[in-house]
């Protein structure tokens, strides 16, 4: 199912987007990997996206969704907008 914004991204893009960005950190080992996708994330979504990925995993949907962007959105979701 789609979930369209005035974004345009879908939230299949966006795990799709998130475990693009997990492949570009994952050489650099676990910890630094989901720091580096955490600030990627921080810096250059925008709050709409996050919300619409927070979403969609929240629906328990998500699946294809790699643990480090995961564990990022998990970590940043402990951090205030």
């Amino acid at each position: 199912m789609s979930d369209a914004s005035h974004s345009g991204e879908t939230a299949e893009h966006l795990v799709a987007m998130a475990n693009d960005i997990a492949d570009y950190f994952r050489p650099q080992g676990r910890e630094e990997a989901i720091a580096g996708i955490a600030n990627h994330i921080k810096r250059y979504w925008t709050v709409r996206m996050r919300q619409k990925l927070n979403a969609y995993l929240a629906r328990g949907q998500g699946g294809d969704l790699d643990e480090l962007p995961r564990a990022a959105v998990d970590r940043l979701n402990q951090q205030p907008l």
